[in-house]
């Protein structure tokens, strides 16, 4: 699978540490290198015939439809697609007008990722998001009416503009919206952010943890009382709605990434990264070099992320694929830090898969690096 990531936004949110540009002075330029980048690293992975191309970003709607084909063109040189290849693009509310929409329907993207983030306009202003609450709403339903079925929404919870009937209103409006998938995320004070600087000077209150995990437990409980499966800690959806580019990152497959700040990993012990600057990575794609590093994991390191990301998932950490990676020292460590959560009932055992209740899900990141080797 490829992921292409579009550095360029119209605006910084208040709570984004992300890597991206709000200047489109170079958007040609980067999209030349972004080609050249597919081009040198073709050979990179073993499957060339794709299940999932993602577009994230940054703001991939920023874009115009011809702009995002001629990448998915650009793609096509070299690799194969599935017949039933999953082909998403992350989009603003703001950007998905009649226009961009029927641009889009003539494409191959076959899913929406929208950032609503929130249907309340306070959410949305301390968000700095360039889009209103009714702009939330009516892209859902124009994208729906140009026959886009696949739909996920982003929706942020515990923000201080918020509260518990506020986010219950946030989630029911997925439910009559008829959307079938939902990514969900606690509002979290990164470092040099806005919203990091207006909390340290008393402008905005600090997220409270209690509150986000009352409304994360309302939120799982709601979604699967009308019909979605909780399938990682941030995400839901209807069956056969699961995002299956996102279900392969937490299946440890390959993947290749594409553009500034873009992952890429071999499925075993490689990862790679892009640099986070736009202007050195066109100046080192423009001489014909690709602007990356890479790091080679150790034991550890395939052991603790096989542990972090499976106890994030329904599908929990393969115990039969764990004892044949490892080693024995290894095992003997992993079975011993186990022992008292599988008797306090954090952790259970389910046909060969470690996995974490799901009333303990918000704590999974704890619980997962509790687990690691250091």
């Amino acid at each position: 699978m490829i992921y292409i990531h579009i550095p360029f936004c119209k605006q910084k949110c208040s709570y984004c540490n992300f890597h991206f540009s709000t200047s489109l002075n170079f958007k040609d330029e980067m999209l030349a290198s972004m080609k050249k980048e597919i081009f040198l690293r073709k050979d990179e992975l073993q499957n060339k015939n794709l299940q999932s191309l993602y577009f994230g970003g940054g703001t991939p709607s920023i874009l115009s439809p011809d702009e995002i084909k001629s990448l998915i063109d650009e793609s096509l040189k070299y690799f194969s697609f599935k017949n039933d290849i999953e082909i998403t693009l992350e989009a603003n509310p703001d950007d998905l007008d009649k226009n961009f929409l029927k641009g889009l329907a003539d494409s191959p993207i076959n899913r929406l990722s929208i950032g609503t983030q929130s249907f309340f306009e306070a959410d949305l202003k301390l968000m700095n998001r360039a889009h209103t609450a009714s702009e939330a709403e009516d892209s859902i339903k124009r994208a729906q009416d140009f026959g886009f079925e696949n739909l996920s929404i982003d929706l942020i919870y515990g923000s201080p503009t918020s509260n518990l009937e506020i986010w219950k209103e946030n989630v029911k409006k997925t439910i009559t919206l008829q959307v079938p998938h939902i990514s969900s995320y606690a509002l979290t004070v990164e470092p040099k952010t806005a919203l990091e600087n207006w909390i340290s000077k008393g402008k905005v209150n600090s997220p409270k943890e209690e509150e986000q995990n009352q409304e994360f437990y309302y939120l799982s409980d709601f979604l699967k009382d009308n019909g979605f499966d909780h399938y990682e800690v941030s995400n839901f959806a209807k069956p056969g709605f699961y995002s299956r580019h996102n279900s392969s990152y937490w299946k440890y497959k390959e993947y290749l990434g594409i553009g500034p700040s873009a992952h890429s990993y071999n499925g075993f012990d490689r990862r790679s990264w892009n640099v986070a600057n736009n202007q050195q990575y066109i100046k080192k794609l423009n001489s014909g070099l690709l602007a990356m590093e890479e790091e080679f994991l150790s034991q550890k390191d395939q052991f603790n992320e096989m542990i972090m990301i499976g106890l994030r998932t329904i599908w929990g950490v393969d115990l039969i694929s764990l004892n044949e990676k490892f080693d024995s020292e290894m095992l003997e460590y992993f079975h011993k830090e186990i022992k008292l959560k599988l008797e306090e009932g954090i952790l259970i055992i389910k046909e060969n898969h470690l996995k974490i209740p799901e009333k303990h899900w918000f704590m999974a990141d704890g619980i997962a690096a509790d687990l690691f080797m250091v």
